[in-house]
């Protein structure tokens, strides 16, 4: 008899195995890929079915092994759910293992939408968070609630000493970066960028029409991703240096040590950043942070990402607010001048307190920001700058980052209203080509996802889904369902379908990350703080930058479990603006089609 319970109890353990059969642990849509991975070192097919919630077989077949899978360090075999559409709760079996219970249902990615975006609300700075909107566990007071700043002023840790400069600003608002209370231009860029593309690329069916989504905006009339949109967009106008104002910035690349700094007139361009003179510990609630909040010296980096947004606005509020429209052109306008006067004005790196994002190439920046206004305008000025710069017919060489924005140039030709069909078309060729690319690296891999690599960079998650919005635009361009398919394993792969049966997403599926590196999210170090609300990602694995103690233990891991869901990890398990908005971008995309 004790035998007998012996066995018993280790098939109901195998039989509930979380590390071996891994997908997507929200589940399917009915007319999508339905991919699932099992980590097995057998080379032989192995049998599998599909049980409904009464236990009754409605799919079954044979694995396909893949073999070794050097990204995870599993021996991996794949399947096809396909066959099964019908709505309903399932279970996966293969062998005596059993995967946890999934659904299938049209609705699938709508509420993950929503919460992604309530992330940018959650995030907001200036304005207390309320519980109406935000849930009771995470309201808070206002962080940095009337926030006018000075520059920075005095020597920094590479010897340069600044003046400062002969203003304030106030920046009040926008979104914090990410785990600290920094508000960084660039990322802010590419964030911001997103959310406004995803408006105008669904100019015909928005995906959060007024009221549909959790903001104290909603009812205003006006479409609540706008309205989430604008609270960025309000604070990148709110860092531009006035018109007619010299100051002293480093010109050109330059080496290590105290930077030659040269008097410039810097009227139009953008202050890199507002953030802390120096670091504040975990955990610190943004109304609790005590430090001075510093603006940083302008860039023409920062400036170019204003010009692209504030064009990029100009289109999408058009319409909704056309003097809203017409501030955001004029600032665009004067920042591009001021990055034409000053096109080598690189990011200052040796501050504390803040993020770096330095960037030693522009060209992409010049691209992208060209592209922008010229899309709003149609200034034949522009369109000769635009055919002038190399990238413009260049293949795409990847996905956008903050540090490489070529590709949201290319995507705004291929999807702006009113631009002639010829440049329309030659940039929906170069989307098509790169989404080729990351089809053929989706059938390279193990776990089955558009990204053929051994070297996972810091905010792999957000690299991934960057690629499926590519993805996503080529299945619209085309109508090949194939590369919608390749959008889904970007989802599937944040939300469960990797090696560590992990969701990347707080508050979604069986096995959510619960401890970002978070200055308020901080229940993993404070037990009076919350844990992070739902639909938050974290960074992802990280091979090629172990550079916080927890990830200093990881080396030699296999690059897809080089993770770890630690608050102390900003390495590895950080949140951040520009990682949550392209998992808005695809959530979205695949909740409407």
């Amino acid at each position: 008899m004790r035998r007998h319970l012996r066995v018993l109890l280790a098939l109901t353990a195998l039989g509930n195995a979380p590390d071996t059969v891994h997908l997507n642990q929200l589940g399917f849509r009915p007319d999508t890929a339905k991919r699932a991975i099992v980590a097995d070192a057998t080379t032989a097919p192995l049998a599998w079915r599909v049980v409904d919630a009464q236990g009754r077989p409605v799919a079954n077949g044979m694995t396909q092994p893949f073999g070794e899978d050097p990204a995870s360090g599993d021996r991996v075999h794949q399947l096809d759910l396909g066959a099964v559409r019908t709505p309903g709760t399932y279970r996966l079996e293969v062998a005596n293992t059993s995967s946890h219970p999934f659904v299938i249902a049209t609705d699938l990615y709508r509420p993950l939408a929503r919460a992604a975006l309530n992330y940018f609300y959650q995030t907001r700075a200036g304005v207390p968070i309320d519980a109406a909107f935000a849930g009771k566990a995470w309201a808070r007071s206002a962080g940095h609630a009337h926030e006018v700043a000075a520059c920075f002023k005095g020597p920094d840790l590479g010897g340069t000493v600044w003046p400062g400069c002969p203003y304030t600003l106030d920046v009040t608002g926008g979104w914090y970066d990410a785990g600290d209370q920094g508000k960084y231009v660039v990322n802010g860029g590419i964030a911001l960028w997103t959310l406004q593309n995803l408006y105008e690329v669904n100019a015909g069916s928005p995906p959060f029409p007024d009221g549909s989504a959790a903001l104290p905006e909603a009812g205003n009339g006006t479409d609540d991703l706008l309205d989430e949109a604008r609270v960025e967009m309000r604070f990148l106008l709110a860092m531009q240096v006035p018109d007619g104002t010299h100051l002293a910035l480093p010109v050109g690349q330059q080496g290590r040590g105290p930077l030659r700094l040269t008097d410039v007139d810097a009227g139009g361009m953008a202050h890199h950043k507002v953030a802390d003179r120096n670091w504040t510990p975990l955990p610190t609630a943004p109304a609790d942070d005590r430090e001075d909040r510093l603006l940083y010296p302008p860039s023409t980096a920062a400036t170019l990402n204003l010009a692209a947004t504030a064009a990029q606005c100009a289109r999408v509020w058009k319409t909704a607010d056309p003097a809203f429209a017409h501030r955001c052109l004029t600032a665009a306008a004067s920042a591009y001048r001021a990055a034409l006067r000053n096109p080598d004005i690189y990011a200052a790196q040796a501050f504390t307190g803040s993020g770096g994002y330095g960037d030693g190439d522009l060209a992409d920046e010049f691209y992208w920001a060209t592209a922008e206004l010229y899309a709003a305008t149609r200034m034949p000025e522009l369109a000769d700058a635009l055919h002038r710069n190399p990238l413009h017919a260049a293949p795409l060489g990847n996905e956008a980052s903050w540090g490489a924005t070529a590709a949201l140039g290319t995507i705004t030709l291929a999807t702006a209203a009113g631009l002639p069909d010829a440049e329309r078309d030659a940039a929906r060729a170069k989307i098509v080509a790169l989404a080729d690319r990351f089809l053929a690296e989706d059938a390279r891999t193990g776990y089955h996802i558009p990204f053929d690599t051994l070297r996972y960079p810091w905010g792999s998650n957000g690299t991934i889904l960057n690629r499926g919005i590519v993805l996503g635009l080529a299945a619209r361009f085309t109508g090949n369902a194939a590369y919608r398919d390749a959008e889904v394993d970007t989802a599937d792969y944040v939300l469960g379908r990797n090696p560590l049966d992990r969701s990347y997403v707080s508050g979604f599926g069986w096995n959510p990350m619960q401890n970002p590196h978070h200055r308020f999210w901080t229940h993993q170090l404070d037990k009076r703080q919350p844990g992070p609300p739902p639909g938050v990602l974290g960074g992802g694995a990280n091979n090629t930058a172990l550079a916080d103690p927890v990830a200093a233990t990881l080396k030699g891991c296999a690059p897809q479990r080089c993770w770890r869901d630690d608050a102390r990890a900003f390495a590895l398990n950080e949140v951040a603006i520009n990682w949550n908005a392209p998992l808005v971008w695809v959530a979205s995309d695949l909740a409407a089609r």
